[in-house]
């Protein structure tokens, strides 16, 4: 005798994304996230200073008026590693959204043919083939650096995690005793894949999401590390660290809170993926 497979219900779903987050792992990157959120949140009370504000304290020590010293042009440290915060995230908020949209769309389209299927295939393949610094490098010799460059290496380099998430997960829901049960019922093959598939096939979505915050947050971070990203004044985690290797081995405080705060983000966001995968495997 066989069992028909029911979908699960979107307050199922939510369930097992809640008590994926409410472990020690979960909660663990989510104080991690939440501790940088709120710090970038308390921006105003915590500092006054203009981030891009040159003084005369070259690398000056911690101190009342700069709680983490200064960068080698005399600016606050406090300041730019709060304000760099803020350029991370309003990027890795607007480039993963983007690069979600665009997989979730492409994997879409490979569901409506086998011909569709194949070209997002190969236009998947096409570019993960590109390393990530190549990419990077290709992307600002065409556009320059600055922010949006740097949104579209993120966008590009996300859209096929997501794309072959979601058609990985329409392939093997389509085939489900509910999906063939509806085209048996006379629905049409577009009504079954956005009504029924397409709910259903979510799941490894949120996952990919999560990781997706984390290799952002990296990918900002490296690109101005490397200067082909954000472009000074401007701060941003990785052009704070850049600047800090020169005096490593005479000021090592230099590089530490911008690192603390790239490794919390990018830590919090895995460990929020990894306990999101394991409530949904439940």
């Amino acid at each position: 005798m066989t069992t028909t497979a029911f979908p699960s219900s979107p307050v199922r779903q939510r369930n097992r994304y809640l008590a994926g987050l409410l472990t020690p792992r979960g909660l663990a990157g989510l104080a991690l996230v939440g501790a940088v959120l709120l710090a970038w949140l308390l921006t105003p009370l915590l500092t006054g200073t203009d981030p891009t504000a040159q003084g005369p304290d070259a690398l000056a020590a911690p101190s009342a008026a700069h709680p983490l010293g200064t960068d080698d042009l005399g600016r606050d440290l406090l300041s730019r590693v709060l304000h760099g915060i803020g350029t991370s995230l309003s990027i890795t908020l607007t480039a993963v959204p983007l690069g979600a949209a665009l997989g979730v769309a492409l994997a879409l389209l490979a569901a409506t043919s086998r011909w569709a299927d194949l070209a997002v295939q190969r236009w998947f393949d096409l570019v993960l083939a590109f390393p990530g610094l190549i990419l990077a490098i290709a992307v600002t010799a065409a556009l320059g650096p600055g922010r949006w460059p740097v949104i579209v290496v993120i966008t590009l380099a996300e859209i096929p995690g997501f794309g072959r998430q979601l058609r990985a997960g329409i392939a093997a829901q389509r085939e489900r005793d509910y999906a063939l049960a509806a085209r048996i019922g006379g629905a049409s093959r577009t009504r079954v894949l956005l009504r029924h598939v397409l709910p259903n096939a979510v799941d490894p979505l949120v996952v990919q999401a999560a990781v997706s915050l984390s290799l952002a947050v990296f990918i900002e971070g490296a690109m101005s590390f490397l200067g082909v990203g954000i472009r000074p004044p401007e701060p941003s985690l990785g052009g704070i660290l850049s600047q800090s290797m020169a005096y490593l081995a005479t000021h090592p405080a230099f590089a530490a809170a911008p690192l603390l705060v790239v490794t919390a983000l990018v830590l919090g966001f895995t460990l929020i993926a990894e306990a999101l995968n394991r409530g949904i495997r439940r």
